[in-house]
């Protein structure tokens, strides 16, 4: 019997988180910093799709719950109502088309809700329903930028301290994201100093998110990435990560394996990235890449020519598919910083938690198994909290 989709909801929120102010004005994620009193103000947003036979899935944004994000969302979800929410193939492909002159940042919210309700009407997790095999996750700490201002991770040695608690604390791994300024002997003092720090074997990661300014910038950074044995080099220079050719190049310059694409939106063009030589690995979000049906089609199609995946940032989709892709590595616990919380939304109620004093003993966390992406949501809170709604039925 199909589940017919009768209303999609949509709740934008609001919420505060301590010691985070904005070193630009811009909300971006590289302008927060270490701000002590300070209380940010984060919005997130959630969403509810409601079947004729009883089933709703739900989904609340990380990362991606953005005002440009959230239009895009409401633009694509009255072509949802009326649709049967099994068949999340075809309303893939369909969003996929509608959203040909965006980025398609709108439509991963919805195929994860879909996944969500799929689980729930058949008493299944999506890691099950994926085939998942993994139900701990070995995760990595992925940190804030560096700050000008003083506190927080303002200096090299900053770095280097917050690199060695982490590893104390039981992470497999530490991703460094440097300074907005793109000053390149800084940037390689800094990967230097933490691999100092650390010590050899400990697996780090350099993501400059494309401040270096220039190609030769980025080659300098990365033969310091080369000498310090980085397990990866992301997202490097002002090309923005979208140029295939541009590094090749730099590929060819380079030991550590680069890791590109958390720019270049979806399957096809993250396939065409890949084969024109612009990474060694791909990155794929649930959110960015058009959800969990988006992911599965980069992550295979990967395993396909016989190379890696690695998902950015964190929430219950990216666990269950991290479970069900053997060619991954680490889960991206995103973002953090000494006396700087995670800004993912405050709404579970099942102990879910992406927040660092939760990382298990074993450096891991855990894929839920409940129905659904197996988490539950405060939806008291939700509505409580809320700046704008809209439901089509």
């Amino acid at each position: 019997m199909p589940s017919t989709i009768t209303a999609v909801a949509i709740t934008e929120f609001e919420f505060s988180v301590d010691n985070i102010g904005l070193e630009q004005a811009a909300a971006g994620v590289g302008n927060m910093a270490y701000v002590k009193g300070g209380r940010f103000p984060a919005r997130r947003f959630a969403v509810r799709i409601s079947t004729s036979d009883g089933v709703s899935g739900e989904y609340v944004a990380h990362w991606v719950g953005t005002p440009a994000t959230l239009a895009q969302t409401r633009m694509l979800a009255p072509l949802l109502i009326g649709r049967d929410a099994d068949q999340r193939e075809l309303i893939y492909d369909d969003l996929k088309r509608e959203l040909r002159a965006y980025d398609h940042m709108g439509h991963g919210v919805l195929d994860i809700a879909l996944w969500d309700l799929a689980g729930k009407k058949h008493g299944a997790s999506v890691s099950s329903l994926l085939g998942g095999f993994k139900d701990r996750l070995p995760t990595y700490a992925s940190t804030y930028h560096g700050q000008e201002s003083p506190g927080g991770l303002d200096t090299p040695e900053a770095f280097a301290d917050y690199a060695e608690q982490c590893k104390a604390q039981g992470f497999h791994g530490f991703k460094i994201h440097g300074w907005n300024s793109g000053d390149v002997e800084r940037e390689v003092r800094n990967l230097l100093g933490v691999r100092q720090r650390v010590g050899d074997g400990w697996r780090l990661m350099l993501d400059p998110a494309c401040q270096l300014r220039t190609w030769m910038d980025a080659l300098t950074v990365g033969r310091a990435c080369d000498e310090a044995g980085y397990f990866w080099y992301e997202d490097p220079y002002r090309d923005s990560g979208v140029s295939a050719f541009g590094h090749q190049r730099l590929r060819e310059q380079l030991q550590t394996p680069l890791l590109v694409s958390e720019h270049v939106r979806g399957f096809e063009q993250k396939a065409s990235f890949l084969i024109n030589g612009g990474c060694d690995m791909i990155h794929a979000d649930p959110e960015y890449d058009m959800g969990i049906t988006g992911v599965m089609k980069i992550a295979h199609f990967c395993e396909g020519l016989g190379l890696d995946v690695q998902l950015h940032a964190c929430g219950p989709a990216h666990r269950a598919c991290n479970s069900a892709i053997r060619n991954t590595h680490m889960y991206e616990m995103a973002l953090m910083c000494p006396g700087m919380p995670n800004t993912v939304p405050p709404v579970y109620t099942c102990g879910y938690s992406d927040q660092p004093e939760d990382l298990g003993k074993d450096g891991c966390v855990p894929v839920p198994d409940g129905p659904g992406l197996g988490v539950s949501y405060d939806w008291d809170f939700i509505e409580a909290h809320k700046t704008q709604h809209v439901t089509f039925d």
